[in-house]
């Protein structure tokens, strides 16, 4: 393995130098080749960066990505305390970021693909009578279709690692069996249609031994929370639970949709 990474990192220096161009500041050639590694998308803020802290944490490579690095303090606060954490530019709506960040990372399996971005589209867009329709189509975007890019950008370097997951943060109010109210007509949509797809997906890669996740991380302390009366959970207990759920997702448990203690959440 180090003798392989060796070598790719003596090749890109050389077509670098041929090339006359530098090589890029985040790359996989930063990464610790005897630690496993994870890809966290929307890592700036809230959940993404809680778990990506967590997974520093316990070793692993972190792969973090979110709209605009400059601006993510606490990530770079973080990557510059751990050399493991590598921050890369990606919008999960640009499809050819995607190819482009997967074809900078083609060399690097990928053990856990954590597809966490995600946008709630705000109260008063979706209420009834003044739905919004550019905001659903947002929202979709973001929190449904994006997830499926990373996963057939990412799908190899998820089957050439070790523990071959992909790992999806939905939400309990992707639960038509949990709905109690009229509300959030859109983002709950989005969420039920990434569980419908990723559920889908379980069942078409099992061959490949690759194992699907969908995750409730429960209601957590975040920006998108804000304001709303109920309990919460702080960021870092719902990161450490959900690494625990991941770690815990094998065959049997593919496609499955489970909350952060655990327990399995009805469709």
């Amino acid at each position: 393995m180090v003798r392989r990474v060796l070598i790719r990192w003596a090749v890109g220096i050389l077509a670098s130098v041929i090339a006359g161009v530098s090589l890029p500041a985040g790359s996989a050639l930063a990464l610790d080749p005897d630690a496993p590694v994870v890809l966290i998308t929307g890592s700036n803020r809230g959940i993404g960066l809680g778990l990506a802290r967590h997974f520093a944490a316990q070793g692993w490579n972190v792969i973090a990505t979110c709209r605009k690095p400059k601006n993510a303090t606490e990530l770079q606060a973080l990557a510059a305390q751990n050399p493991r954490v590598v921050i890369e530019k990606l919008d999960v709506t640009d499809n050819d970021r995607i190819r482009a960040l997967a074809a900078q990372y083609r060399d690097t399996p990928i053990d856990v693909l954590l597809n966490n971005a995600g946008i709630s589209g705000g109260m008063k867009n979706e209420s009834l009578g003044a739905l919004n329709y550019g905001v659903f189509n947002q929202i979709m975007a973001v929190n449904a279709v994006a997830p499926v890019r990373m996963a057939e950008a990412f799908m190899e370097h998820v089957a050439a690692s070790e523990q071959k997951k992909i790992m999806n943060i939905s939400s309990g109010e992707g639960s038509v069996a949990s709905v109690r109210g009229g509300r959030l007509y859109f983002y709950r949509s989005s969420k039920r249609a990434l569980n419908m797809m990723m559920h889908t997906m379980a069942k078409e890669v099992a061959g490949r031994g690759i194992v699907v996740g969908l995750l409730g991380p429960g209601a957590v302390d975040t920006d998108m929370m804000r304001g709303i009366p109920i309990p919460k959970l702080s960021v870092e207990k719902s990161a450490s639970d959900l690494y625990e759920v991941i770690a815990g997702f094998d065959a049997e448990s593919s496609g499955m949709f489970i909350h952060h203690d655990g327990t399995p959440i009805p469709w």
